[in-house]
């Protein structure tokens, strides 16, 4: 699987708003590694929105290729 693609994806899968304020930096080893602006977006993303986000990553890429997100405020 190509990280870029997964990448480039981001946007597509979360929408413009999260896309604005959030920006995926890396894949290692089926963790995404995403970087959140704000620390009121990262508290509703790590609590609300991923288990869906994640759903769709997986249905897209493959349960292989994406095991977990993790979002880091920065």
């Amino acid at each position: 699987m190509e990280e870029s693609e997964i990448l480039a994806a981001w946007k597509t899968l979360v929408g413009d708003f999260i896309a604005a304020h959030s920006c995926p930096i890396c894949l290692r080893e089926g963790i995404l590694y995403v970087h959140v602006l704000q620390p009121a977006l990262h508290y509703e993303l790590e609590r609300v929105n991923k288990p869906e986000i994640l759903r769709k990553l997986k249905q897209r890429f493959g349960a292989r290729a994406i095991r977990d997100l993790r979002f880091r405020l920065g």
